[in-house]
């Protein structure tokens, strides 16, 4: 018996040995592929790089013909209608989420059905959203949304210029029908593993349903919550095909947000198969670092937040 508990244990430990090397491996794997990326596309920059430095992020002209790059269009384009889309998305998103958690979770069924529809909707191909947005959501913001805009609201800067569907606001509603189903999903799950002791103690005081989700489960679940908009900003920062089908896809800054624009990853799939010469292929490359590094702050710049929120917290009623 004791020789037999010795060979388990033996077998455990080694079990346990082959356990953390995968683990490790797989931890140092992810990280050398960031790294691999990363190396590989400041090198393939590097002419760029040098040609321009800094100046290549501040240009505001983007001319191939005469080997003139500027960045900086397609910085704010991305910048804007990712903000769009959060600003848009994310009060659409929560609700549903605090629907699906809080109220449709009892009834027979319906939560689980809605929960379905909400992932499926996840799973559609971005060029589908992008047909749909240029046959439907075009012609409708061309024609019902963004003339009274224009009409009542033209004196203010953001809606100063005259219609034409295809532009910053357009896109911004496209990723945001995008994202509200990854926010959804994900809010609902943290939204649902909220201990029920928490909204009990509420209940037992006399708290209404919004009192109880406003200061019982939504501070709880905040940093989830967190994580799950970043999530979808990530999405919206790595958007191509539905977006550069209603974008516009002109090279400019403006104040308006029914002018056209152009993203990171617009120019990316419009020209890159375009370049001419080596200098304009490298700008391109540098494009690319530039998304890359893009999303690493701000997939940086959430854990941060995140661990300012959750630092020492603790639940108070």
């Amino acid at each position: 018996m004791a020789n037999l508990s010795k060979s388990s244990r033996r077998a455990r430990s080694r079990g346990d040995v082959v356990l953390r090397s995968l683990v490790a491996t797989a931890a140092i794997g992810i990280v050398a592929l960031l790294l691999v990326l990363g190396a590989e596309l400041v090198n393939n920059s590097g002419l760029s790089l040098t040609t321009y430095g800094l100046g290549f992020l501040t240009g505001t002209v983007w001319d191939p013909v005469h080997l003139v790059f500027g960045a900086l269009p397609f910085i704010y384009g991305t910048l804007l209608t990712s903000g769009l889309a959060l600003l848009i998305g994310l009060p659409i998103s929560l609700g549903v989420a605090i629907f699906l958690s809080e109220k449709a979770r009892n009834r027979r069924g319906m939560g689980s059905l809605l929960g379905a529809l909400v992932e499926l909707l996840a799973a559609v191909p971005s060029v589908i959203y992008g047909l749909w947005g240029l046959f439907f959501l075009v012609p409708v913001m061309k024609n019902y949304v963004e003339p009274p805009l224009h009409s009542y609201m033209g004196f203010l800067p953001i809606f100063g210029t005259t219609p034409i569907g295809t532009d910053f606001l357009t896109a911004g509603v496209i990723l945001a029908i995008m994202i509200i189903p990854t926010v959804t999903a994900v809010s609902r799950d943290i939204l649902n593993a909220v201990p029920n002791s928490q909204r009990e103690a509420m209940y037992s005081l006399g708290a209404t349903d919004w009192e109880v989700t406003r200061k019982a489960v939504l501070p709880y679940a905040r940093s989830g919550i967190f994580g799950a908009t970043i999530l979808g900003l990530g999405r919206a920062v790595g958007e191509t095909m539905a977006v550069t089908m209603v974008i516009g896809n002109a090279p400019s800054i403006s104040a308006s947000l029914l002018s056209e624009g152009y993203t990171l990853t617009s120019l990316i799939v419009n020209q890159f198969n375009e370049t001419t010469s080596s200098l304009y292929a490298s700008a391109m490359v540098e494009i690319g670092l530039i998304l890359f590094a893009l999303a690493l702050a701000i997939n940086f710049f959430a854990r941060v937040l995140v661990w300012r929120m959750t630092r020492g917290a603790r639940f108070r009623i």
